[in-house]
């Protein structure tokens, strides 16, 4: 009998590596099991206060979260409230796959969109859009506060803006925007700091601060909202242009790789491989 052999017998008598349903059943006298009756657990001496006590944690090799917690992607749990939740106390949802590649995409920009600091790609209209081009914007996006350019792109000349205050008591929604915009504007230089920016936003007393290069066209935006936010919490889960981290899950499908592509193109932070089965070729073929 090798050595390998006799290991392999051993291992399996003491349970290193789980006992079989025979030895658990049949030969009783291997396994053990154990109640919160049977454990006694004493707390031991408390020598640091609690705020000394440190949560953050790495859940990839760059990415930190001050609340070591995700949320589960179940079609029951995490969608974008759920997420957008979680990353604003400082922990990160996990965006489940039961959707359409476009719907999961769409969830996870609904978060990225959520709470900005400098938003790099604001949806715009042009001034022949009309009042129900906002209403669609609000509805696929959540906020309001259009920026108006001449094309009605980002990268184009500034001429206007529309808020909730301009479009609200519009009962006509077919009427455009060139009639009902707000060309009064107060504009910051492209290159400011976020904080110089929220200080001119404060000062200024708008709703939304446009960021304009030296020719006029608007390069970014920032919210007022946003800076609430950040005031009320200070731990949330953001990512280098202050966006809140999201993560989002696939399967191991073929166009599970599509999948993955939209969603790194819709800004997602996090991949996670959403499997039955853990420990498999196809979780692992995917990761390569």
């Amino acid at each position: 009998m090798s050595i390998n052999t006799i290991k392999s017998i051993e291992d399996d008598e003491n349970g290193s590596d789980g006992y079989s349903i025979h030895q658990i059943f049949t030969i009783k006298s291997n396994a053990y099991a154990y109640t919160y009756d049977d454990v006694i657990i004493l707390p031991g001496n408390l020598y640091s206060n609690k705020n000394d006590v440190a949560l953050d944690s790495h859940i990839t090799r760059t990415i930190k979260i001050k609340l070591p917690l995700l949320s589960s992607p179940m079609d029951t749990v995490t969608e974008h409230e759920m997420a957008i939740a979680m990353a604003m106390l400082g922990a990160i949802g996990i965006i489940h796959y039961n959707m359409t590649i476009e719907e999961q995409a769409r969830e996870v920009r609904l978060v990225k969109k959520y709470k900005n600091g400098f938003i790099t790609d604001p949806a715009c209209l042009s001034p022949n859009h009309l009042v129900s081009d906002v209403d669609k914007l609000k509805e696929r996006f959540g906020y309001s506060g259009i920026p108006i350019t001449i094309d009605g792109k980002i990268g184009s000349k500034l001429v206007g803006i529309v808020t909730n205050r301009d479009v609200d008591y519009i009962l006509d929604r077919s009427t455009k925007l060139s009639d009902v915009m707000t060309t009064d504007l107060v504009t910051a230089p492209e290159g400011i700091s976020l904080n110089q920016a929220n200080e001119l936003l404060r000062q200024s007393k708008k709703g939304k601060l446009p960021v304009v290069n030296n020719s006029g066209e608007i390069t970014a935006l920032i919210s007022r909202t946003d800076l609430k936010k950040a005031r009320d919490f200070p731990d949330a889960s953001k990512d280098i242009n202050k966006q809140l981290l999201v993560g989002a899950a696939i399967g191991t499908r073929p166009n599970d790789r599509d999948r993955c592509k939209a969603l790194v193109e819709a800004g997602v932070d996090v991949i996670v491989i959403d499997s039955s089965q853990g420990d498999s070729i196809y979780q692992k073929d995917l990761i390569k």
